[in-house]
């Protein structure tokens, strides 16, 4: 299993590349002053609001928000996965990822991709010439699919009998290892997959990875998905998605619905959208890989109580990827109907349409927690907020999250700032924090304090924290972000040489993270010429608040006749000139 990328490797990956090049690649961006812009990639526009900057090596959409580094460029833009996009980069310039960090060898798995492969083509064949195949081609027939449908999604058939695949393939222990057979106890072996309609399971390079078979006749299981192995997990992988991309590099949304069926037939009638899971409730992951190549997800479900219990533990596991940008809804559909039959009365166009009667994820939350509670008295009012506050901690920070919990302080009729308070758990100081952290995230200008003020300038040029000899005299600050200035500097100066990407790209999905990136495109006004002066100020007047702050207190213990002689010698001292602390 391949190692963690070390950070020390992405910082110096990100300081190589240049973002202007990779993204040039992709879109057309043209000069404008000292950045580059064009048109976004990741929403409709006609005017360009997408901002690459070169000096701090990251690009920000003014439009949508979309916003990071070259790495997350070409995980949101390409498609790929974390290491997939640093190994690419990485190719770029030049460098190879560190030993400690690397999987095993390339070709690895060669062996199980090969065997797969071959019994994706053994079970095409074999729809195409078994003696048997007859009943399962009258089947797929009868779902109104066409030859052509059953080749894009590379359809085949495991015929009845024990040893079809074993006497094909060799050699039994990959077989095995790929969950094509199945050994008993007394070391005999015989096929997983048996009668059965097959649906290859391709990863988003188009590998198969894994089969799921439908029984032809009444056997049981109906479904039979392969076993998890080296290269096959269930809660990652979605049916379908590399033949949705294949049609359409960035849907406009993607629908999630129940079986393999389902999505072939979707995409025979048109709507080539739709993805599955594999038997199993949705998981992060999988919602994480369908916002990589779409921001808008609809899952669609049976409108009977079994539906919508599968349609809350999938709201559940979606709630950690829903940071702002993101839309999750939710489609039940009428008894009786599915998405294949819908699809086939309605028509795609017609199909589309109803997406649209799909439900926010925030009105089915809601909507479902409110069942059986009367909000109309203060114990239902509490038994909502007491239910609620288990799912809304899993939201990450940033303006939906806010808005939920807005949406839940008005339903239980308590201020915004209780509820937070109930989420967070933790202390005063905590959620003075949170406050700042949503305030900046969450307007579209940023109040200027100085504390925003010297992180914002700590991201324009990194080398100003070498102006902070010392970080203890910021520790006894209570100041909202002070503890986020405070990890700036000491990362700075554990790594002098760290650009803006690398640092926001050390800060993601971190709860800091949406803070940062308002900060580091909040047009603070302060030019390339002035930013030592700036900082400087900035932390001049954190430590004079501190020092009025430090005032205060000792005012009180005088009045109260408790001072020491030390602490009136400091008193004396911050009447005569507050101090403002060596940095």
């Amino acid at each position: 299993m391949a190692g963690r990328i070390p950070d020390r490797f992405l910082d110096e990956l990100l300081t190589r590349v240049d973002i202007v090049d990779v993204i040039g690649q992709r879109l057309q961006l043209k000069k404008a002053g000292s950045n580059y812009h064009g048109l976004c990639p990741f929403h409709t526009e006609k005017t360009p609001s997408f901002t690459v900057a070169p000096t701090k090596q990251f690009y920000h959409c003014f439009g949508c928000g979309a916003h990071g580094t070259a790495i997350r460029f070409l995980m949101e833009y390409d498609g790929m996965g974390f290491r997939d996009a640093v190994e690419t980069l990485a190719r770029q310039v030049g460098l190879e990822i560190p030993e400690e960090a690397r999987g095993p060898a390339q070709d690895s798995h060669k062996g199980l991709y090969e065997v797969l492969s071959k019994a994706q083509q053994a079970y095409q064949h074999w729809l195409r010439k078994h003696p048997e195949r007859r009943r399962a081609v009258d089947y797929l027939k009868g779902r109104g699919l066409s030859g052509e449908i059953a080749a894009r999604f590379a359809i085949g058939f495991a015929p009845p009998g024990w040893d079809n695949i074993l006497r094909r393939l060799k050699p039994e222990s990959a077989l095995a290892e790929a969950g094509l057979i199945i050994r008993k106890d007394n070391g005999r072996a015989y096929d997983r997959f048996r009668d059965r309609i097959m649906f290859p399971i391709r990863d988003r390079r188009g590998r198969t990875v894994g089969f799921g078979g439908r029984v032809l006749g009444d056997g049981e299981p109906k479904y039979l998905n392969s076993p998890d192995t080296p290269v096959f997990h269930k809660g990652r992988e979605l049916y379908g998605l590399f033949e949705c991309l294949q049609v359409e590099r960035h849907p406009s949304e993607l629908l999630v619905v129940e079986g393999y069926m389902d999505v072939v037939a979707l995409a025979q009638f048109g709507f080539p959208r739709a993805v599955a899971t594999l038997g199993t409730a949705t998981t992060t992951a999988q919602v994480e890989a369908l916002f990589q190549v779409t921001s808008d997800v609809v899952f669609c479900f049976d409108g009977d109580e079994a539906g919508r219990r599968a349609a809350w533990r999938a709201l559940e596991n979606a709630l950690p990827a829903m940071r702002d940008g993101r839309q999750v809804r939710f489609l039940f559909l009428p008894e009786g109907e599915d998405p294949d039959s819908l699809v086939r009365s309605r028509g795609a166009e017609a199909f589309r349409e109803t997406l649209g009667e799909a439900r926010a994820l925030s009105d089915f939350f809601f909507d479902h927690l409110r069942e059986g509670v009367d909000i109309h008295t203060m114990d239902g009012r509490a038994r909502l907020v007491d239910a609620a506050a288990p799912a809304l901690r899993k939201l990450p920070s940033g303006i939906f999250r806010t808005l939920m919990v807005d949406r839940l302080a008005e339903l239980a009729r308590v201020d915004s700032d209780e509820i937070e308070a109930i989420l967070t758990g933790k202390q005063e100081a905590r959620r003075k924090h949170q406050e700042w952290l949503t305030e900046a995230t969450g307007k579209p200008v940023v109040s200027r304090t100085p504390v925003r003020l010297a992180v914002a300038l700590l991201l324009q040029r990194p080398s100003l924290a070498g102006m902070v000899t010392d970080t203890n005299w910021l520790r006894t600050a209570e100041l909202p972000g002070v503890d986020l200035l405070i990890e700036l500097v000491e990362l700075i100066h554990a790594k002098p040489h760290i650009s803006t990407s690398a640092i926001l790209e050390r800060f993601a999905d971190d709860p800091h993270e949406a803070a940062l990136w308002k900060l580091a495109t909040w047009e603070h006004l302060v030019p390339e010429s002035g930013l030592e002066e700036e900082f400087s100020g900035a932390l001049g007047r954190i430590g004079q608040l501190l020092a009025e702050k430090r005032l205060q207190y000792l005012n009180d213990r005088l009045q109260q006749g408790e001072l020491t002689p030390e602490e009136v010698r400091e008193w004396q001292e911050l009447k005569t000139r507050p101090q403002r602390p060596i940095h």
